[in-house]
Parts: structure tokens; sequence; C-alpha cells
């Protein structure tokens, strides 16, 4: 169970108790109603039937801000197959791809189900807590899964923490390497952009555990719950780094950092860094944690 506690400090200090939910469905329609706010992830479907041969129905459908389908599961409590329960739907969405790009396209459009990313599938379960067997048993599995515990603290807080985080993808090195990217670049400063994509690579996976890496075509999204980094490929004088952070808060610096709410870019965040060197990585470091914090 978690340890947080929370107090009010308004004349004087008095703690505001945690609780459940009176019912699981309280917990999965406050979910649904803000998926993307809470997880990152665009809201699909709710009790998605899986056909009479299979028999189930998925608690949530939902598509990440990757484009990687997610299967949510919710419990009131503490439920030892929930963690299975979750996998056999998740196995059962693998295997009708295309039912599920048509869904995307009903809800996103023709674009969001092209662009379905289906090396990262997800699976969440949201809970009122987990055993440290469900924590060894996600980590024994080559599926993505998040564990997060839920709690409700008076009548309009929820607070929500990453138990476990399990990224399933093909694992990727944090170093390219240093022989074949001398014969591959072009020139000095192709091969020293890479070595800078590595450095930020590494650092971004460095802020804390269960730090999840998903390979995409325009960019590499470094996440939590939801993405707190997207790297772009290296251009060939400088790395594009977007930051969940909000611009309004940054002094913002010409040529370091930019702030891109309402412009287009690949990946998500609205603060763009600049780095065109190994010391502005430790430059950045304090956005790249205050970013880590908001995901």
């Amino acid at each position: 169970m978690s340890g947080l506690k929370l107090f009010h400090t308004t004349g004087g200090v008095t703690e505001v108790a945690p609780r459940l939910a009176e019912a699981e469905a309280d917990v999965q329609g406050l979910v649904e109603a803000h998926m993307e706010t809470l997880l990152g992830v665009r809201f699909l479907a709710s009790e998605y039937s899986t056909g009479p041969v299979h028999g189930g129905r998925i608690d949530s459908l939902g598509i990440d801000e990757n484009g990687a389908p997610a299967v949510l599961e919710y419990k009131r409590g503490i439920d030892a197959g929930m963690i299975n329960q979750g996998l056999f739907y998740l196995s059962w969405l693998m295997d009708h791809r295309a039912e599920f790009e048509h869904l995307v396209r009903d809800r996103l459009g023709a674009t969001a189900a092209s662009q379905v990313l289906w090396s990262g599938p997800r699976l969440i379960c949201i809970a009122g807590d987990f055993t440290r067997y469900d924590v060894h048993a996600v980590r024994e599995h080559r599926r993505s899964i998040d564990l997060v515990r839920y709690r409700l603290f008076g009548t309009d807080l929820l607070g929500l923490e990453t138990v476990a985080s399990v990224s399933g993808g093909m694992p990727v090195a944090r170093r390219v390497r240093r022989q074949g990217v001398a014969r591959a670049a072009a020139d000095v400063q192709a091969a020293s952009m890479v070595e800078l994509a590595n450095a930020v690579g590494e650092a971004l996976l460095g802020l804390g555990d269960g730090v999840n890496r998903v390979e995409r075509k325009q960019y590499t999204a470094f996440q939590r719950l939801r993405n707190f980094a997207c790297v772009c490929p290296p251009q060939r004088s400088k790395l594009l780094v977007y930051l969940r952070v909000d611009p309004k808060h940054v002094d913002l610096v010409p040529g370091f950092t930019r702030d891109v709410s309402g412009l287009g870019h690949h990946g998500t965040g609205d603060l763009e860094v600049q780095l065109r060197r190994p010391r502005d990585v430790e430059r950045a470091q304090d956005l790249f944690r205050a970013s880590y914090a908001a995901a």
C-alpha cells in the first residue's frame, strides 16, 4: 500500500484520509472521462465485446500518444487474476488488428488508423493495490505492462501512482557502436550528433525506474505513463527534444528553448529544447527532470 499522506494546510494541518472507490465502475468512469489527461491515452471504447467465441469484455480500449494500442483493466481493490485477465485480452487484440484499426478509423480518422504501433501494445492495470507477486510477474512478461495504484482523497482528489512499468518492445541499445557510426557517418559533425543523441537517451533513461523507450520513425519517445520527452532524429547541427513542460514557466533562451505550443511538430510536448553540443545535455537536465515529474 502507498505511504503517501495528503494534508490540508489552511487553518492548520488536517489529514485527508485516502479511500477506495465504492465500486469498480466509479474508477472506470472517472478514468474514461479523463483518460488522455491522466494517462496520455485517447479513449476509444468502453466494455468492448470480444465476441461470442472469446466471450469477454475489455473494460476500456484506447490508443496512446505514440499510437500504441492500450487495453485498460480496473479493479476496486486487489485482484490476483487481474494481470492474466488483461494479458488474455491483449492477446485477443493482437489477433484482431483489423478490427482495432477499424475502431480507430471510426473514432479518430484514417491517419490515426494507419499509424497504429503494433510493436508496442500496452496493458494498463488500475487497482486499489498490487502485491509483490504482481510486480514480479510483470517483469517476467514480454509485454508492455503498467501497474497503477489509485486512491481517492476527500470528495474531489484522485491520486495515481505507478507501481511497476515494463516495456515489452524490442530492446534498444543505449549506445551505437562507435566503429559503425564512424563508417556510416558522412562527416565528423554527423557522428558527433549521433553521440549527442546517445548521451540524451542515457540521461532520459537514467531519470528513474520505469522509463520506457518507444521507437517511432519520426521520433523516439521516453515514457512513464505518458511521454515526457520526444527526441527527433539528429539534424546536421542540432538535436531537437520536446518536453512536457509549460513554456510559460521557463525563461526561454533563443537558440536553446522555444515555445512550440500550437505549432505542429513530431512527438508530444510544448517546450522545444535545441541541443548542439555535449554540455547542452547537462544544461537541459533540470528541464528533463521537470518533464519527467510532470508525466
